[in-house]
C-alpha cells in the first residue's frame, strides 16, 4: 500500500502558476449526525492570499460560517497560522500521518438559509471557535500520481463554541492535503465524498470530472483490513433542488453503492479573478448503502459557471 511521505504533511514550495494551490481540509461529524463541521485552509501564494473557511452545521440548527478570501499569507513559508480581522486560526502537525490539530477564534455569520451565502451572506454576527484534534483511523491513503494528494480517515475529538453554547466533539471525520496543481473551480465540476458506515467501513471518492467518463479515485477501508481497496471508476448521480443545492446524490465504486441525503449545507460562492462565479455546496449527509448499512459523510459538489 502506498502511503504519504510524512514530510508532505507540511507546506510546499509553489511554482509560478497563477492558480497554484495548496489546501488542507478537516471534516467532522457526530455519530448521530446531529452536528458537524469542516475547515478549509487554502493557500494561493501567486494571488497573495489565503482562503479560509470554517463552519458548524446540523439538521436542526442554523448555519454558522466563516468565509474569508483575503487573508494575508503567513510571514513564514512553513506556517499554518493565519490572521485576519476578527479571525485567528492555527493548524499543527502533531505527529505526521497520525495526528493534526485545528484551532479557531473568530466571529462568524449565522444564517437560517444556507443559500444566503450566494447572496452576500448577511446574517447575525456570532463568536465562533474550536479546538479539534484529528487522529488517523485506519491509515493514510495516497492518491495515484495524477495530482499530489492524500486522504486520511479520522477520529475527531475536541470542543466547539458558538456564542454561549459549548459542544463537546467525539465523532468521525476526514482530512486531506493537496498541492501543486492549479485549482480552477470555474472550469471543471466534481463530486467528492468521505464518510463512515455503522460497521466501521471508511470510504472516500472523487469523480464527475468529465461528462462522458466514470474515471475517478476512490477507496474502501473495511474494519480489520490491512490495506485500502482502490478504485478508478466512480459512478455518480445527482439530483439538484433550489439554488442548485442537491436534494440527493449517489456514488458507486467497487462493491459499494451509496446514497446520500443532505441534512445540512455549508456552501461557498467562488468568484474568479475575472469575475466568473462557481457555486460550491458542501453538506453533512446521511448515507444508506444498497445492502442496508447506514452512516454519515461530508459531500461536496463543485458547480462551475455554465454557458
Amino acid at each position: 500500500m502506498r502511503t504519504p511521505d510524512p514530510a508532505d504533511e507540511h507546506r510546499h514550495e509553489p511554482d509560478d502558476t497563477p492558480l497554484w494551490n495548496e489546501s488542507y481540509y478537516f471534516d467532522w461529524f457526530a455519530e448521530d449526525l446531529s452536528v458537524g463541521g469542516y475547515v478549509r485552509l487554502g493557500f494561493y501564494p501567486n494571488l497573495g492570499s489565503v482562503w479560509y473557511w470554517a463552519c458548524l452545521v446540523g439538521p436542526d440548527r442554523p448555519l454558522v460560517t466563516v468565509i474569508e478570501h483575503d487573508v494575508a499569507l503567513p510571514r513564514s513559508g512553513s506556517s499554518l497560522e493565519v490572521r485576519h480581522e476578527g479571525l485567528w486560526a492555527d493548524h499543527a502537525v502533531e505527529e505526521p500521518n497520525e495526528h493534526m490539530s485545528a484551532n479557531l477564534e473568530s466571529f462568524a455569520v449565522q444564517l437560517d438559509d444556507p443559500a444566503e451565502v450566494y447572496r452576500g451572506a448577511r446574517g447575525e454576527r456570532v463568536p465562533f471557535g474550536f479546538e479539534l484534534d484529528f487522529f488517523t483511523d485506519g491509515g493514510a491513503f495516497l492518491w495515484p500520481p495524477v495530482t499530489p494528494r492524500y486522504e486520511i480517515p479520522c477520529r475527531v475529538h475536541g470542543q466547539v463554541q458558538v456564542g454561549d453554547e459549548v459542544i463537546e466533539v467525539d465523532g468521525w471525520g476526514q482530512r486531506d492535503h493537496s498541492w501543486g496543481a492549479a485549482r480552477d473551480w470555474w472550469s471543471m465540476s466534481w463530486n467528492w465524498t468521505a464518510g463512515r458506515l455503522d460497521d466501521g467501513t471508511r470510504w472516500h471518492s472523487a469523480g464527475g470530472f468529465f461528462p462522458d467518463s466514470d474515471w475517478g479515485v476512490a477507496y474502501a477501508l473495511t474494519p480489520g483490513a490491512e490495506a485500502f481497496e482502490e478504485y478508478e471508476e466512480v459512478g455518480i448521480e445527482v439530483v439538484e433542488g433550489r439554488e442548485r443545492l442537491p436534494t440527493s446524490s449517489r456514488t458507486r465504486f467497487g462493491g459499494l453503492d451509496l446514497s446520500y441525503e443532505p441534512l445540512a449545507f455549508s456552501p461557498v460562492l467562488l468568484v474568479s479573478p475575472d469575475g466568473r462565479e462557481a457555486r460550491f455546496p458542501r453538506a453533512l449527509a446521511r448515507v444508506t448503502a444498497a445492502d442496508g448499512r447506514t452512516g454519515g459523510a461530508w459531500v461536496e459538489w463543485n458547480q462551475p459557471p455554465t454557458a
